[in-house]
């Protein structure tokens, strides 16, 4: 059985996710090995036919993970939720793929930084949350409002924070070393101007444990995972690492001096001997941490 619920949604960031959905696959592949281990861990303790939420789906990788772990342990009911519609579509065919006849996904369209989500989806054993609600205006706002959607002993788990990917190698032989750098920097700069502007924002000025014991969540812990994908490169890495570069480039084009906007177009040109895609030193390495808390 597949339900759809349709609820008038937007994101808060106004970054156009469906245009990034090309980019989001390409690293979902490199996350495949690494998020089976993961939903692996956190459904290792779940009831029989489990509820499971995965909100900011995304592209779907952890919904693939997680429908083919509750696959394995003999089906579930699997409800993903995002903002963007295109997002919902391509994380619900590769749910429906992993997961088989035994998982029934159920999508639904909503702003869970606005809305309850309870009052949508059914109560969950497990809810998680990746990369999601640092964009959401109230954070402890939304973390408040998920912990409200578990059943008693259901488990929220979000995954913020951790170390940003590093993909080039420092000196590149063009331009001034440490480009890479300079490009996060700008990155953390732009999304700190982000949350100054987004309408409605509240601070948050402390760590995702103790938000998660704000929502009155019992066993708060956390653990980190590591995406490590070392030189010499492959062609998904080399893919992966030169969208991210054009994306960060593009962010950060009228923040970085000339010389470093002349090294980007001579890196990211396909017909120059500096072009980033004929290099075999291109890696991706990254961590991301995973905090989580359970309902009395």
């Amino acid at each position: 059985m597949v339900l759809n619920v349709l609820v008038s949604a937007h994101t808060h960031d106004d970054i156009d996710w469906g245009a990034r959905l090309k980019a989001m696959r390409r690293l979902d592949l490199l996350e495949r090995d690494v998020l089976a281990s993961v939903a692996s861990r956190l459904t290792s303790d779940l009831p029989e036919q489990p509820t499971v939420v995965d909100v900011g789906s995304g592209s779907g990788g952890m919904s693939a993970a997680i429908a083919a772990e509750l696959q394995q342990r003999g089906g579930g009911v699997l409800v993903l939720v995002d903002a963007v519609d295109e997002l919902l579509v391509a994380a619900h065919e590769a749910a429906a793929v992993a997961g088989g006849p035994t998982v029934r996904v159920q999508t639904i369209t909503v702003d869970v930084g606005a809305e309850e989500l309870r009052a949508l989806a059914p109560s969950a054993d497990l809810i998680w949350a990746s990369a999601v609600i640092h964009h959401l205006p109230d954070q402890q706002g939304a973390i408040d409002r998920l912990a409200a959607g578990l059943r008693s002993g259901g488990v929220l788990a979000v995954a913020e924070g951790g170390l940003d990917p590093r993909c080039l190698p420092w000196d590149l032989g063009v331009g001034e070393p440490g480009l890479e750098l300079r490009l996060n920097a700008v990155r953390d700069r732009w999304f700190e101007q982000l949350r100054a502007t987004m309408p409605e924002v509240v601070s948050m000025p402390y760590g995702w444990t103790t938000a998660l014991r704000r929502a009155e969540l019992r066993d708060v812990n956390a653990f980190s995972y590591l995406l490590d994908w070392p030189a010499p490169t492959n062609p998904t890495v080399r893919e992966y690492v030169l969208e991210r570069i054009e994306w960060l480039a593009e962010m950060a084009a009228d923040h970085i001096s000339e010389p470093d906007r002349d090294t980007l177009r001579r890196v990211l040109d396909p017909q120059a001997p500096e072009f980033l895609g004929a290099r075999d030193d291109l890696y991706v390495l990254m961590a991301r941490t995973v905090f989580l808390g359970r309902r009395a």
